[in-house]
């Protein structure tokens, strides 16, 4: 594999190129009902490789995704359960994508709508402000934040401040993979 060297006007240009090699590689290997949830020698196989290449590997069952497409939920995990995986394929391609390409994803929840933003790990809360409008990154102030877990633990987010779940950040704060954010700006 080629080693990036550490020289801000080469990674420029590199960048700007955007070279198909350069681009971030996922290996799928499609398998029989048999082998989707402990895999055979061929996926094995393709999986060693992509572990070799530094990429992304996941192994999927398209026969069994065209079942899963139109069932109820339940039946979806029943089904799932059956062969012995608890994610569909689809969800396991989605989570390989978002780790092959160093993302994450927080939310906003509003009375109204509830919405996903997606980000690259590591990012701080001003970056992350950002996704949703520049003025809220330039004018950051702070941001309350709430676990996914604790977010769905409890009956609101009023419920979440009570228990002291809420916390508010700073400019430093890491945003962590599925929290929940209110950001406080001022332009």
């Amino acid at each position: 594999a080629f080693t990036l060297p550490d020289n801000e006007i080469f990674l420029a240009s590199w960048h700007e190129l955007g070279l198909i090699t350069a681009k971030p590689v996922i290996y799928c290997a499609n398998v029989d009902e048999a082998a989707v949830a402990r895999g055979n020698a061929f996926a094995d196989a393709v999986g060693a490789l992509a572990a070799e290449r530094k990429a992304g590997f996941a192994r999927i069952c398209a026969k069994l995704e065209e079942e899963l497409q139109g069932l109820p939920e339940e039946e979806q995990a029943e089904m799932l359960t059956s062969y012995g995986i608890e994610e569909s394929g689809l969800v396991r391609i989605i989570r390989t994508g978002y780790a092959t390409l160093g993302l994450c994803s927080y939310f906003t929840a509003g009375p109204d709508e509830v919405r996903a933003w997606t980000i690259r790990l590591g990012w701080k809360a001003p970056q992350a402000a950002g996704v949703i409008h520049t003025d809220f990154e330039r004018g950051f102030i702070r941001a309350e934040v709430i676990s996914f877990e604790d977010y769905m633990s409890h009956e609101n987010e009023a419920a979440c401040r009570a228990d002291g779940v809420l916390r508010v950040e700073g400019k430093d704060y890491v945003v962590r993979d599925g929290d929940v954010m209110h950001f406080l700006f001022n332009v």
